[in-house]
């Protein structure tokens, strides 16, 4: 289930992303502008962060920054189910299945 606003674009392109197989062909969408604030909310503080870092040169580094972010923000607020906030060795098998560097 995606929410999202009522923006015009979306439907688009989350039919092209389906298309690609990026989504799923079960995934929905639903443009409740409401419920889409909780997740705004949940990604105030990474915006804060990539505002600071300005500008990124390539995409690849972008991505790999946010996605960062977001590893760290999901340890932090306890949303990976096996981690816990202190076991540091979980913490770091998580990351590492996160960005591909377990062999």
């Amino acid at each position: 289930m995606i929410n999202t606003d009522q923006a015009k674009c979306y439907p688009s392109a989350i039919d092209e992303s389906k298309g690609e197989g990026v989504l799923r062909k079960r995934c929905r969408h639903r443009p409740v502008q409401y419920l889409n604030n909780i997740l705004e909310q949940d990604h105030r503080a990474i915006k804060k962060r990539i505002r600071a870092k300005q500008h990124f040169r390539q995409f690849g580094c972008a991505r790999r920054t946010i996605q960062g972010y977001e590893v760290i923000h999901k340890i932090r607020k306890g949303q990976v189910r096996w981690v816990k906030k202190g076991d540091v060795l979980a913490q770091n098998q998580f990351i590492d299945r996160a960005f591909g560097l377990t062999l």
